[in-house]
Formats: C-alpha cells, sequence, structure tokens
C-alpha cells in the first residue's frame, strides 16, 4: 500500500496544453530552447507570477527582457491566451486517482491565466488543493515555495509526488525531499503514478 497521501501535479505542459511559443512570441525570432532558458530564468516573469508587478510591467518589461518588437499591450493579449485549454484525458487521470489520495496544483501562475484560460472553471475544479505563485507570492523551482507547500498541506515530503514539465522544478522538489517527476502531458503522468501505484 502506498504512503502517498498527496499528488502535486504542475498544470501548464502536464494537465493544460500551452499554444507553441511562436504564438507567445508575435512572429519574432527566438529558438524555443533560447526562449525556456530566458523565460524560466526571467526576474521579470518570477515577478509577475509571485504577485509582484502588474499586467502592464509585465507586458513592457516581458518585450525589453526577450528582446521583442511589438508593444508590451499586445505580448500580453498573447499572453493571455496562450494556454489552450486542458489536455484530452486530463479530468479522466484526476478521476483515476486512488481513493484517499488528495489532488493539489503547484503552478508558477498569475490571476490572468487562473481566472481566465481557456476552461478555467473546468481546471479548478480538479483539485483538492490550490498552490499558486502569485497568491503565495513564492516560485518554483526556489525550495521555499515547496517547503511552504508541505507546511500548508502539514504533510512531511516523503508522503507527496509532484510532477512537472520542467526539470528545474523537479530537482527543486528532489532538493527537499519529495518524489518528483519529470512528465509532459497527460500520458507521462498517468505512467509516473501508475508507475508508483497511485491509480485506482
Amino acid at each position: 500500500m502506498t504512503s502517498v497521501r498527496v499528488v502535486i501535479f504542475d498544470m501548464g505542459g502536464v494537465l493544460v496544453k500551452l499554444g507553441p511559443v511562436s504564438d507567445l512570441l508575435g512572429g519574432d525570432e527566438l529558438a524555443a530552447d533560447d526562449f525556456w532558458g530566458r523565460w524560466l530564468s526571467s526576474e521579470t516573469v518570477r515577478e509577475f507570477e509571485s504577485g509582484k508587478c502588474s499586467v502592464e510591467e509585465f507586458g513592457d518589461r516581458a518585450v525589453a527582457d526577450l528582446g521583442l518588437t511589438g508593444s508590451g499591450a499586445d505580448f500580453v493579449e498573447r499572453f493571455r491566451t496562450w494556454p489552450k485549454g486542458l489536455f484530452e484525458g486530463a479530468e479522466e487521470l484526476i478521476a483515476d486517482i486512488a481513493d484517499g489520495v488528495e489532488v493539489a496544483v503547484l503552478s508558477n501562475t498569475n490571476a490572468l491565466h487562473w481566472e481566465t484560460q481557456v476552461d478555467h472553471e473546468r481546471v479548478k475544479a480538479l483539485f483538492d488543493r490550490t498552490f499558486l505563485s502569485y497568491e503565495l507570492g513564492l516560485a518554483k523551482p526556489d525550495t521555499e515555495i515547496f517547503e511552504a507547500v508541505l507546511a500548508q498541506l502539514d504533510i512531511a515530503a516523503e508522503h507527496v509526488v509532484f510532477l512537472d514539465d520542467n526539470q528545474v522544478n523537479v530537482d527543486g522538489a528532489r532538493q527537499v525531499g519529495i518524489d518528483a517527476a519529470l512528465t509532459k502531458g497527460v500520458d507521462e503522468a498517468r505512467a509516473a503514478l501508475a508507475e508508483r501505484g497511485l491509480l485506482s
């Protein structure tokens, strides 16, 4: 019998489909690999997703950080529509998680996406608990956000499984003792949970 009491999902890239990077860039040339490195290490992105700057500031600063043409307002509109809704099979996966195992989300996200993305009501309905970077004032991959989640759950790290589509965030979770796996999309998430005996 598993000792896991909580499964924590990242949102974008695991349960929610993101559009191609080209949609976000609006025609500017920036290789996807280069984009993700710059995006994940951007102080502007971290501040926005930690609730520390406004939407307007985020747009203007992101355009400058990423070396894009066009206005901050245009970038924000592209960013707002970047999530494309739940992956097929996401709701079924959550429904298949074993009885007695709580389901949570830990996402670097923002009010714009959480409140207005495609399928936002269906996304919210998936989880027993929500841990959102912009509400916590913290962001992955910092160990502080994982420690804060464990404290709020009042649970030891060994009773938690965490699934994320970025290795840097998986590494951050592992640093505090959480069993974390790199999974992209529903099929990989399902495989990771099945391997751990967490599906009914």
